[in-house]
Order: C-alpha cells, then structure tokens, then sequence
C-alpha cells in the first residue's frame, strides 16, 4: 500500500503533492475572515502547499497539454466493448460447474453446449485479488464458485447464513407487465371514480374493453395542456386488445412477502365485469383497511421526528452505501429514484432500485411519475410485490430529462395534479406515502407554503423541503428560513423534513433549535462527502477521522459492494464503478485537523494543501487518476482499456493522460 501511495506522491510532487494551485499567493497573505467570504477553507498554515515558480507553472502545463499522439486511444461502444471482453474468455464454463466446481453436477453431460474443462477456465481467468472472499467472511457459501476472483479462500465453507437481501424482482410479476396482462384493481377502480382513468390499459378496468375505442385516448383531466407525446411516453401503449375473462393472470391479496406467487393469485379475488361495474363492490372486496374513512387515518403508521434520514441519491445512493450509512448511524434509508414507466414496464434494471438489505430496519423506496394512472399504478405494484415501510413520491427532481416529461420538479406548476397524484396514491394502499419537493420551479417564486396546508388532507404522510427552487439546482445555499415558514404553516398530521447543506451536528441542532416543529432532516451531499456525519450527529462532535479509518470505511463498502454485485470479474468492475463515482465526492472532505476554523462548509473549496500522511493526501485529490489508484489498493489492477467519467462532472481517467 505504501509503495503505491508513494508512487503517487512522487509523481505528483517531490514531497508533498500539490493539487490546484489558484490564487495561492493570495491565500498566504489572506486571514480565515477572509477566506471564509470568498467562500475558501481557512486550511492552516503549515499545510498549504508552497506556491510553484511561474516559468515551472507554464512548463508543467505545456507537458500536461501535450500527450503523446500513440497513446491517445480510440473511443468504443459498449457492444464493442461486450464483445472484446467475450473474445477474450475463450472459455466459456457451465454455470452449473462454475457454481459447484464438478464436472458431473451438469445434467446435460456432454450434451451441454458449455464447456467444462475446469482446468482451461483457470488458466485463462485473471489473477485472484488479496484477500478474503466477501460471502465466506461472512459465513455464507460464494455462489460465484470457481469465477469468484477470491477462489482460494474457498476452503472448508459451510452453507451458511442465506442471502440477506429482499424485494427481489418476480420472474411472474416481470412476464405479466411485458404483456401488458397485470391488473390494476384498487388503482383503476379509484381513477374512474374520480374520473382520471388514463389512456393506458383500459383492459385493466373490464368494464369497457369495446374494439372501436382506442387505448391511447385523453390523460388525467387534471391539466388541459398537457401535450400528447407526453402521454405516449408516460405508459407504454398496449400492443392490442386483451381478453377479460383471463383470471389467472390477475393478483389477488396484498402481502407481506416480497413475491406473490401463483397460488395467491388464484384466491377467488377475481375482478368479474360486475364487479368492476359496481365501484362500492370493488371496495367491499379489498381488506377491511380500505373502508376507513380519510387516508390519513392510516398513515401515522411512520415517525421521521429526530430520525437521521439519508436522502434518495441517485448512482451512489446504491444498496452497499446505504448498508454502510446504517453502520455509521442512520435510521432512515431510502433506494434511488425509480421511474414508474420503468417499472411498469418490467424493466429488471429499474426494479432492482428498490432492493433492501435486511440491515435496512425503517426503508422507503423513492419514485417518479408524471400522471395519477402511472403513479397510483406503481404504488399498487410496489405494495403487492415489495417489504417497503413507505414510499416517497418524486416531485423536485431537477434533471431536464425528467422535468421534459412533466415529472419531478415540473409538477410543482401543476398543484392540481400534484393533489390527484397524492390523493390516489394514499387511498390504495396501507403503505404511508411521502412525497420530496422544492421550493418552487422558477427561483424567486415560491410555492409550496401556499399548498403545505392542504398537503395532510390530500393523505400524504410526510413531506421532504429541499430548500431551493429547480432553476438553482444546487447552486448557492438552502433557504432554511422558507423551509421554517413552510413547516409552522404545514397542517398538524403532516411531518415535515427539511433538506439542504447539512454537513455537520451543528447544522443539525440549528435546524431543530431554529424550528422546533420541524420533524427531522435529510441528509444528502453531506453523507456523500462523509458518511460518518450520522456518527458525528448521534455523538455530538466533530470526528477528525485518520486516513487509515477512512480506508476501512471504503473496504466495508467493498465488501458490502461485492455481496451485492458479485465476487466474479464483472461484479469486482461493478464495484469499483461505483466506488469511484462515490470517491468523486469524497475527495471534498477537509480533516478537522487541518482546518483554522471548524466545522467546513459545504460549499467551501480548498486552496493548494496537503495532508498528513500520504494516503490522507492521496484520498484529497481531484484526479480522477488518484481515485483509480485507491480502487487498486482495494480491488486489484484496473482491466486493460479502462476508463472512467463521473456522472456528475467532467473530470474523467484515461490511461494516456494519468498512467
């Protein structure tokens, strides 16, 4: 390890290894009062880099600017790339004896069209990376067998303990969707009586399948400006016209598991055209909890008040992060935002967003819809299909990609709509719903404390303020002071949840001193840049985390990365993907030792420094090429050809400009 750090260091530097170096003449001369307004980390003195000569400066930078041309490599598809990584394992092993490392545990035999020459597939997989095998540290048996790239610490395993993980996607449940065969009752039957039945999978309600009627007719009647090519983009259409009279492939109870098998669909809830016909008798036939009175009866089934809630993040707010966060203290968890076109269109990809660690004892999973029919569909599904203790409704996402779709932050234009997806959603099922906001959709024009009082009574659980509009994105800081205004004008049974910039316990205690109303807040780039923040939070300090303590927290989310993915070559990569698209924020982090003035800001930005160590320093640079060396540290040598880009910037690793 310290050969590698050493290596860095000497390539970075001579001694201690530099990163930007702007202003640094001014940042020698320049006291913390100052540094602090231009929004600059007051970093102590001794451990500011030495300002470089100009004429090095300009020579270092023609050497950076000007690669060698033969190094410069070619950009590839990913189909490309999928084939070249399938030519090079000439051997392509059973899975059968790749799980169980027998030849003869193949049913087949030599009819098999894979190969089985165990000796072959060795001689040609990659070297195994030091270590132990994640699934046998943990006491349970490595379904990878002989590709698992930790293969020789598989000596002497027992079965143990089974796969810790729930919500697993339903082969019935995905082959239902993809025919558009999967019913809807309690969904469909509340949209018609509120008169929002959409244009997509009329056959779910039986009681109009009529052959001159078409399927793609008038959305929700909520917004008349709604054009149409957003509607055939909401729903997939249906390819044609399907039967009713088809009762096993419709579901029946509700439950508690993750999959409904066959058995419960076939138990005598069949949604009859009668039925369907009469509105009252579709609510007789659903549980005794749907009878009661207002939704909100049934949602103080959740308390969020002073609960450490890690926000919905997308990419790194992966299923091995959230373990993570929970061993460092957090209470609350919820997966990464799902697309409930996705969802209902059976997508594996999409659905696999809302997996749950058991270790995730108070979960939510978040999603994002455009139109009452396609969320109150969803949540149905999620509901039936899913453990889930609540389910966040998306409506402040401000990615074009999803506000071009009338989803997230553009319903905050639409209240009305946003009280029919609410309201819809609530009724159907016993699962509380909450819903994420911001202030408004245009900076300067805010909205939501005029509609926060009538929140409660649409059925909502809680709702989550993330104090800024969708045209600052995440520019400038949270407006705490609308979020206050917004929650003492909140009605008593909504819990309100604020969100922005809380990046330390001081942050925190202001928050619930300023507002005492105020139930809890989320947690989002603060735990994405130090996710010991929960720790820091529960134990009231301020933690000046070692390096060597920060390298064990990344070795957990390994190994939690690795039970997740998998211990083969692609689930090592996948792994390591993700790792670096967390090590993107990590590098932020400025020690509390090295700081003239504590806690940091989050929107602070270091002047040229140092750490204390070399791995301290290491772990504090913007390189992208540093990222991947402590990927290495922890996962092996990157693969020939590798790259990689953040998501959320441009900085990117190539193996011509950083080795």
């Amino acid at each position: 390890m310290s050969d590698v750090v050493g290596e860095v260091a000497s390539v970075e530097g001579d001694e201690k290894p530099a990163l930007a170096t702007t202003k640094q003449f001014c940042v020698y001369e320049a006291t913390s009062e100052e540094l602090i307004e231009r929004s600059m980390a007051p970093i102590k003195k001794e451990f500011l880099c030495p300002p470089p000569s100009r004429s090095l400066k300009q020579s270092d930078a023609a050497d950076v600017k000007a690669p060698h041309p033969s190094l410069v490599q070619e950009k590839k598809s990913k189909r490309q790339l999928k084939r070249e990584r399938r030519e090079k394992c000439a051997v392509n092993l059973c899975s059968q004896v790749l799980r169980t490392e027998d030849v003869n545990s193949c049913q087949y035999k030599e009819k098999c069209r894979f190969n089985h020459d165990i000796e072959a597939f060795k001689a040609q997989k990659p070297d195994d990376i030091e270590g132990q095998c994640p699934f046998v540290s943990s006491g349970m048996k490595c379904q990878y067998g002989l590709s698992c790239r930790f293969f020789g610490t598989h000596k002497d395993v027992s079965d143990g303990e089974p796969n810790s993980e729930v919500n697993f996607f339903n082969k019935e449940t995905q082959r239902l969707l993809w025919k558009n065969n999967m019913t809807f009752v309690k969904a469909d039957a509340k949209l018609k009586s509120l008169g929002l039945l959409g244009h997509a999978k009329k056959s779910n309600v039986a009681e109009e399948n009529d052959a001159d009627k078409p399927h793609n007719g008038s959305q929700a009647t909520d917004d008349v400006d709604i054009p149409g090519p957003l509607e055939t983009e909401e729903v997939r259409p249906m390819k044609k016209a399907k039967s009713e009279d088809n009762d096993s492939s419709k579901l029946g109870d509700i439950t508690d598991g993750v999959n409904v098998e066959d058995e419960t669909e076939k138990n005598g809830h069949s949604t009859s055209k009668s039925k369907i016909e009469d509105e009252d008798s579709i609510k007789v036939v659903e549980t005794d909890g749907s009878l009661k009175s207002h939704p909100r009866e049934k949602k103080k089934l959740i308390d969020f008040r002073d609960k450490l809630y890690l926000a919905p993040l997308t990419t790194v707010g992966n299923l091995p992060f959230r373990r993570l966060c929970k061993v460092l203290g957090a209470d609350v968890t919820c997966g990464e935002m799902a697309m409930c076109t996705n969802l209902l269109q059976g997508q594996a990809s999409e659905w696999a967003l809302l997996r749950r660690h058991s270790s995730e004892d108070l979960f939510g999973v978040q999603i994002c819809g455009s139109f009452p029919d396609t969320v109150s569909r969803a949540v149905e599904l999620i509901d039936r299909e899913c453990t889930v203790d609540f389910i966040d409704i998306n409506m402040g996402c401000p990615i074009d990609m999803v506000v071009n779709k009338s989803a997230g932050s553009a319903l905050l234009n639409k209240p009305l709509r946003m009280k029919n997806i609410v309201e819809v959603s609530s009724s159907i099922v016993e699962t509380p719903i909450t819903i994420k906001v911001r202030t408004a959709f245009f900076e300067g024009k805010n909205r939501i404390d005029s509609i926060i009082s009538d929140i409660g009574n649409w059925g909502a659980t809680a709702v989550t303020i993330h104090g800024r509009s969708r045209q600052q994105r995440y520019s400038k800081s949270a407006d705490w002071d609308y979020i206050y205004k917004c929650t003492k004008n909140a009605s008593p049974n909504l819990q309100v949840i604020g969100n922005g910039d809380v990046y330390s316990y001081l942050d925190w205690n202001k928050h619930k001193s300023d507002c005492p109303e105020l139930s809890s807040c989320m947690i989002a780039r603060g735990a994405l840049i130090k996710p010991w923040i929960f720790t820091e939070i529960k134990e009231q300090r301020h933690w000046d985390i070692t390096s060597g303590e920060r390298l064990n927290i990344l070795k957990d989310f390994v190994r939690f990365g690795l039970q997740h993915w998998g211990s083969d070559t692609k689930g090592v990569e996948t792994t390591r993907h993700f790792l670096l698209e967390w090590l993107s924020y990590t590098f932020r982090y400025i020690p509390v030792g090295l700081l003239d003035v504590i806690p940091q800001q989050i929107n602070w930005r270091p002047p040229s420094y140092f750490g204390r160590d070399d791995l301290e320093t290491l772990m504090m640079s913007e390189s992208a090429g540093d990222w991947v060396r402590i990927s290495e540290l922890l996962l092996g040598k990157v693969p020939e050809g590798f790259t990689f880009a953040p998501k959320h910037k441009s900085n990117a690793y190539d193996r011509a400009e950083n080795g």
